[in-house]
């Protein structure tokens, strides 16, 4: 504290004057900030009349940061001669003023590369959608990974740090590393194999060995699956990569196969009947592909007469599936009543001889 006081009776009034100064200078920044980012985006968007628009841009925010730390650089730079600050105050103070500046660039321009950025959109809407949402998000991701890890290398540099030190560093601790990191690698480059085959998407049901549900994201690591029972699966990209993928969202159209058994008693024109009043059911469902009924004796058994009715559907779906399925099933039912046919069951006939 008496510090400071000594300070404050050392300042001259000219020294009070400077100071004063560069307090307006800050504020003048500061104040000024948000109409000289606007300025300098609207250059690169002269198109763009919506306000809201350049005030959304991912370079707005971060150039309101830098014109802000400008002010207070130059603050301290202008301070510099009438304070009598140390070089290396100042040294510090110019490497924070760019370490800031290098961390606002990077991030406006990791924010550029997202799904939401209007940058993104435009060059989307010229691909005209041929790239899947998942796809292109997992690019995007790798994208700015890069950017920051260009942005941390930079930083390195204004800071001094010896990169070949840290480097022979890793290499005494490389077998550790590279053990621990292991199955890291195997997965972003398991994440990667996926991106270029795009066997799925986000929001696709797929099904593999172990897994089966729906996709909600990928990430460098791991693709997270909600299943049927609604809890989520994280799965290590490497994982899948190496294992058969159905993907039941890809159907084109869905098969429902099913077989009737009656019993052994059942007429030849019996099973005929049936057939065709079950095929012309099918043929005047508008869900139900025409082309692909098949509607067959297909054996004698034991327990009676099996009919196969084999059909593709429209829905793929499987809360519309489900309810198809519900209205052919409950059809057949009315169709074999109305015959009066029955199903038949499994059954056994036990004989007794009398002595």
């Amino acid at each position: 504290m008496e510090q400071v006081v000594n300070f404050i009776e050392s300042l001259k009034a000219v020294d009070i004057i400077d100071i004063i100064v560069a307090i307006c200078l800050i504020i003048l920044f500061k104040v000024l900030s948000p109409s000289i980012s606007y300025m300098i985006i609207k250059i690169f968007k002269f198109n763009s009349k919506s306000k809201k628009s350049i005030k959304e841009s991912a370079f707005y925010t971060p150039l309101k940061i830098f014109f802000t730390i400008l002010g207070i650089y130059i603050a301290v730079v202008f301070l510099k001669k009438p304070l009598n600050l140390p070089d290396n105050v100042m040294e510090i103070v110019t490497k924070g003023f760019q370490i800031i500046s290098v961390l606002a660039f990077a991030k406006a321009l990791a924010s550029s590369f997202t799904t939401k950025s209007s940058l993104i959109k435009r060059i989307r809407k010229s691909w005209k959608n041929d790239v899947e949402d998942s796809m292109l998000e997992f690019a995007l991701k790798v994208t700015r990974v890069i950017i920051y890890l260009i942005a941390l290398f930079i930083i390195f540099a204004i800071l001094q740090i010896n990169l070949n030190g840290l480097v022979a560093g890793i290499g005494i601790g490389g077998i550790i590393v590279t053990l621990a990191a292991q199955d890291t690698a195997k997965n972003i480059f398991g994440g990667i194999v996926l991106f270029i085959d795009k066997p799925f998407n986000v929001g696709d049901w797929i099904q593999t060995p172990n897994y089966e549900g729906t996709v909600e994201d990928m990430t460098f690591r791991t693709t997270r699956i909600r299943n049927f029972e609604n809890s989520v699966v994280n799965i290590p990209n490497s994982t899948i990569a190496d294992s058969a993928i159905i993907n039941w969202s890809k159907m084109e159209k869905r098969r429902y196969k099913f077989s009737l058994s009656f019993p052994l008693d059942t007429t030849a024109e019996q099973m005929e009947m049936i057939s065709n009043r079950i095929k012309e059911m099918l043929i005047k469902e508008p869900q139900v592909i025409d082309d692909d009924i098949i509607i067959s004796f297909e054996n004698i058994t034991d327990n009676g007469l099996s009919l196969l009715v084999y059909m593709f559907v429209v829905p793929t779906g499987y809360n519309d599936y489900i309810m198809l399925k519900d209205k052919i099933n409950k059809n057949i039912i009315n169709i074999l009543h109305n015959l009066g046919v029955e199903l038949s069951y499994p059954s056994t006939s036990v004989y007794i001889e009398k002595q």
